[in-house]
């Protein structure tokens, strides 16, 4: 009797309900899971089953041209970013000198730009009616034709301003590397008479490759993804002919065609991605010290580093944002107007509500991993990690093909069955917008989730589960509150990622339904820089509170 009302007890403690909400919670996660994939599924989809015409024009036309101009990119960007990055990061680990804690921090901070960005700063700056060449000319007394001077406008130039925003991912990797393989290995090489470059080159630099790399895979990923910049200066890749077919020419099958080509390429660095993030756990094991002792520097070397140091940051954060507010407040009576405040309005919209609908099906996503730890929930949430790499034009023109198709259709049948036009209700509106953004930013989401998780025990669940707990409940009472700065910090970064798209938001958005981004586009496109600094500033702002947290993670390291 008495083993009969235990199990009577031990069954009132586990409900029913418990397991009905894991089904709704493993469904919703796969549903989410295929919305992430469904752009890119109708990509392929949409490039095959276009005419074969359009893809021959292509290759006879600007393909070759897109091919080799964005391969140029991707390399310049990728080996400026790892120079700069990587030596920057090993200066400020494994040396001291003046100024060290304030360049920790500081070479952080170019990543709150965008690169379109500091790239209308530059063009303000250094092109042929910018203020220096007009100092030069003024100065001189030369004539148009009369000297030379670098074209910022070329693919070298955006090259430069990917180089500037991007370079920090390298640094922020490369220096947790750094510090969690430490300097033992790279004092033995000295000590053995090797010099300090060369002990870098043979110990320090093979043993952190893996994060290294996977750094720079993850700039390349960027750069390929990047509309803004290249568009402004001129430069022809994927990002642009994209944009290009869809609306200057009114091509969607050769828009298709050119997204399945840079989804290709999206995938081929995750894939690549992928493998040294598995090396880099193997290299990881191989660590020495977890805070790295420095060498003081003094005369001449210390300023050789603080001016290496230096140059970064000025170049991609001070100078530009300096620049930024002259100009904006210079324009300040002419830029300010009453539909500004629309511009603001829209950005937070569209910012909260996707980052709020981001980090929910982040948390469904890694909650529904924990509690069906399988192959089956390991291989959804990896798919609804592939938009991080998939830049944002190609989702965009994803979603458009098979939701512009529903539009009509169902337009057609209330017309004929009711007389009623109902207008485009999916692409007339900011839905596909919250879906492309939620597709693009997911995986940053997820991260913050799991990693915050990994910290709860899974005692915690069962007890809860005994008190007669559902999962839901778990989650929402439980969880939720434990992770909410996780949580918090992955919402706020989807919302300045999200206040930054670009290519996405120009494709998708109703009409005239502009953003900030969107504005300091159109501005700059028509050269009007000095009113688009303005937008560009605020989003700036915005962009500095993620760069903040990343600084105070830093901090707590050193």
């Amino acid at each position: 009797m008495a083993n009969s009302a235990t199990h009577k007890s031990t069954q009132h403690y586990t409900p029913r309900a418990s397991m009905d909400w894991r089904a709704w919670i493993k469904g919703l996660a796969t549903f989410i899971s295929i919305a992430c994939c469904l752009p890119m599924l109708m990509v392929v989809f949409a490039a095959f089953s276009a005419e074969t015409t359009t893809l021959n024009h292509l290759v006879s036309s600007v393909l070759t041209e897109y091919i080799i101009s964005t391969i140029q990119l991707s390399v310049l960007v990728a080996a400026g970013a790892f120079f700069i990055g990587v030596g920057a990061a090993w200066l400020v680990t494994a040396y001291d000198f003046p100024g060290r804690r304030f360049f920790q921090l500081a070479l952080v901070l170019p990543l709150a730009f965008p690169a379109y960005i500091l790239a209308y700063a530059y063009t303000h700056v250094f092109d042929h009616p910018g203020v220096v060449q007009a100092f030069l000319r003024d100065t001189f007394a030369l004539g148009p034709k009369e000297y030379w001077f670098p074209e910022i406008r070329s693919l070298g130039g955006a090259a430069l301003m990917l180089t500037l925003v991007l370079y920090p991912y390298v640094y922020l990797l490369a220096r947790a590397a750094f510090i969690q393989q430490g300097l033992r290995g790279f004092e033995t090489a000295r000590t053995l008479g090797k010099g300090p470059i060369s002990a870098f080159l043979a110990v320090t630099l093979p043993m952190t490759r893996p994060a290294i790399a996977g750094g720079v895979l993850l700039v390349v990923m960027e750069t390929i993804a990047d509309f803004g910049t290249v568009s402004y200066f001129g430069v022809q890749t994927f990002a642009t002919g994209i944009y290009t077919s869809w609306f200057s020419m009114d091509d969607r099958a050769g828009a298709a065609q050119l997204a399945l080509g840079l989804l290709c390429f999206s995938l081929l660095l995750i894939f690549l991605e992928r493998i040294t993030r598995s090396n880099e756990a193997a290299y990881n094991r191989l660590g020495l010290s977890n805070v790295p002792p420095s060498s003081r520097l003094r005369g001449k070397k210390a300023f050789v580093a603080w001016c290496l140091c230096f140059v970064p940051f000025i170049f991609g954060f001070a100078g530009p944002s300096i620049t930024l507010l002259i100009m904006a407040v210079t324009s300040f009576q002419d830029s300010i107007q009453s539909r500004y405040l629309d511009f603001i309005v829209n950005s937070v919209t569209l910012a909260a509500i996707a980052s709020t609908i981001t980090v929910l099906a982040a948390a469904m996503i890694g909650y529904c991993r924990r509690l069906n730890p399988s192959t089956y929930t390991s291989t959804i949430s990896s798919i609804a990690r592939l938009g991080y790499a998939v830049p944002g034009g190609v989702i965009a023109v994803g979603l458009l093909f098979p939701f512009a198709a529903i539009d009509n259709l169902l337009d057609a049948w209330m017309r004929s069955v009711f007389n009623i036009s109902t207008g485009l209700l999916l692409t007339g509106s900011i839905t596909l917008l919250i879906l492309a953004y939620m597709t693009r930013f997911l995986a940053a989401a997820i991260n913050a989730f799991e990693a915050g998780e990994v910290t709860i025990s899974k005692n915690i669940d069962a007890a809860a589960s005994t008190l007669g707990h559902s999962s839901i409940s778990i989650l929402w009472r439980i969880h939720i509150p434990i992770l909410a700065p996780s949580l918090l910090t992955a919402a706020l970064i989807v919302f300045v990622d999200v206040m930054k798209e670009l290519p996405a938001t120009l494709i998708l958005r109703p009409f005239n339904w502009d953003t900030l981004a969107v504005q300091a586009h159109r501005l700059a496109a028509d050269e009007r820089l000095y009113e688009a600094a303005l937008p560009s500033l605020i989003i700036l702002a915005i962009g500095l509170l993620p760069v903040a947290l990343i600084c105070r993670q830093i901090e707590k390291q050193t």
